[in-house]
């Protein structure tokens, strides 16, 4: 493990929060957005993963209105940045924040990205051309779920942060990984203890994630059927990629992870609207943590 990725680990820390929210760019959300990361970091949190495909550019006004906590992306889209734009891009974050922001980086899926082709190939060559750039495998993560992938988090970044998986899944990648590299799982959190209301706000999100093939492989590799990848997903399925419960359950699932071999995970809570930040179930989230 060299020391750029040690210090990684040692910054995000056990608990980050996913958000896509964060991602947005409409300037009359900004002031709520920065007040939201500084809230983050004063409940304990170690890292702000920006959802979707976003850039050092949605990161650096958050970063400003912190101190401590590590922003990064989860993930960068290898189709839709140029790898000289991403290098550039952590270049002028980390002269002026040093450590604070980190690139993740991913595939995407074919069915959403334009020019989809040979991804694990693309890869390698898109890291070519960051170390070419003089940007250092120690600032940089990759969104692998599969082994060939995650052979190059280990070799060519410092880990993986692998979304929308189980602990079944981080078990198998910290065997992966060996015991050096970053391994930062993102898991979904619903904070309600009735079943079916939960489940049916589970359910409702999870269905865009069942068109994409990544994650079905994924699925199907991980021991599940066609039939709890069909009809918006078995209560199987919805029960171990969600928490859902009371605040000892919730605990215990996030929890499973580092067990299994996470070194931080990253919380995403799902609620029925997903168009505003969840500011009080983070502050839940971070009590149960606590």
């Amino acid at each position: 493990m060299n020391e750029a990725t040690a210090s990684l680990k040692q910054s995000v820390g056990r608990y980050g929060v996913w958000s896509g929210g964060f991602r947005s760019e409409d300037p009359e959300g900004a002031p709520e957005r920065a007040e939201a990361a500084a809230e983050l970091e004063q409940l304990g949190f170690g890292a702000l993963w920006l959802g979707g495909n976003t850039a050092a550019r949605h990161a650096a006004p958050l970063i400003g209105a912190t101190e401590r906590i590590v922003v990064g992306t989860s993930i960068q889209s290898i189709w839709e940045h140029k790898a000289s734009e991403a290098a550039a891009g952590f270049a002028e974050l980390e002269v002026s924040h040093p450590g604070r922001f980190v690139l993740g980086l991913g595939v995407s899926h074919a069915p959403i990205a334009q020019g989809y082709r040979r991804p694990y190939s693309t890869m390698v060559g898109y890291l070519d051309e960051l170390d070419r750039a003089g940007m250092r495998s120690g600032h940089r993560v990759l969104a692998a779920l599969g082994p060939k992938m995650l052979d190059l988090a280990r070799d060519r970044a410092a880990g993986a942060i692998p979304y929308l998986v189980t602990p079944e899944h981080t078990a198998q990648a910290r065997e992966r990984l060996g015991g050096g590299p970053l391994l930062a799982p993102e898991f979904k959190v619903v904070l309600d203890s009735d079943p079916s209301r939960a489940r049916a706000t589970a359910r409702a999100y999870l269905a865009m994630y069942l068109k994409l093939p990544n994650y079905t492989k994924n699925f199907l590799n991980l021991g599940f059927t066609d039939d709890d990848v069909s009809g918006g997903g078995s209560d199987r399925l919805i029960d171990a990629v969600f928490a859902w419960g009371d605040e000892a359950t919730v605990r215990a699932r996030i929890d499973a992870f580092h067990d299994a071999g996470a070194d931080h995970v990253a919380l995403q809570l799902v609620e029925d609207d997903m168009n505003r930040l969840p500011r009080e179930g983070w502050r839940r989230l971070a009590a149960l943590l606590a």
